[in-house]
């Protein structure tokens, strides 16, 4: 695992946590222009990664998904749509909350293109996006608050990695993503390798922790099973965060026991 703060001789400086940071106040607008107002090739691995896991599970086949910390991000939610009958967005940002809300009403076209390769992978998704998102209901609230077991599956999308500079609060996150699905449910997530803490545009910077393969592994490995944890290069195209790629990640919470 990648040190944040290596011994550089000076006083140990304090380690931002996730409640450290004003997430009402997330950049909205900046972050869209700067990741999302286009496809980059990063997006679509994540996409066929993700698309990959859900053609597993027949159409309609899950009742309930989470997206933990969904963010403004609305691929992760697309491909879900085609087996899980509900998908909980759950935010903790009031920003993004309120751009998710509109968003179900009538999503930006910038997204089109991210649908139409959804579809491609699985033609069973509804002919518009609008459709797909039908099954999307927005919770605001925080991860902790989510009742263990409560899930068939669950995804998590450049979060736990993105919002501390603390290690233990990472895996901590990373529980309680696991311990949201019911034992033997099923998870899917992609991270930032390697991403120190960052700004978007000029604005201020945000705490993250960053973590590679073999860090996601040590995490999951003993609260998992089916355990997959690939990576893709860094995206020239994307802005330079100081991330070297993305880890993905597969499993299935273990069936008994308390999985987290």
């Amino acid at each position: 695992m990648t040190d944040p703060r290596p011994d550089d001789g000076l006083p140990p400086r304090h380690h931002r946590h996730n409640a450290d940071a004003d997430w009402d106040q997330w950049p909205v607008t900046a972050y869209l222009a700067e990741n999302y107002r286009r496809m980059h090739a990063s997006d679509a691995a994540v996409i066929r990664h993700h698309s990959g896991f859900y053609r597993r599970f027949p159409a309609d086949g899950l009742a309930r998904s989470l997206e933990f910390g969904a963010g403004p991000n609305l691929y992760p939610l697309m491909p879900a749509a085609a087996v899980v009958r509900r998908i909980d967005a759950l935010e903790p940002s009031a920003a993004n909350v309120a751009y998710l809300t509109a968003q179900l009403e009538r999503p930006d076209g910038s997204w089109d293109a991210f649908y139409a390769l959804c579809r491609d992978l699985d033609p069973r998704l509804p002919p518009s996006l609008h459709q797909a998102l039908t099954r999307v209901r927005v919770l605001h609230g925080d991860a902790s608050a989510v009742p263990a077991g409560t899930y068939d599956a669950a995804s998590m999308n450049f979060v736990a990695e993105s919002v501390t500079e603390d290690a233990d609060e990472f895996a901590e996150l990373c529980g309680l993503f696991i311990r949201a699905v019911r034992p033997g449910g099923h998870l899917v997530a992609a991270f930032m390798e390697n991403m120190p803490s960052y700004h978007i545009g000029a604005g201020r910077a945000w705490p993250a922790f960053p973590v590679d393969a073999a860090a996601v592994r040590r995490v999951f490995a003993p609260h998992t099973e089916g355990l997959q944890v690939t990576r893709v290069d860094k995206d020239p195209t994307l802005p330079d965060y100081g991330d070297t790629g993305m880890v993905l990640l597969q499993a299935e919470r273990i069936p008994t026991g308390d999985g987290a």
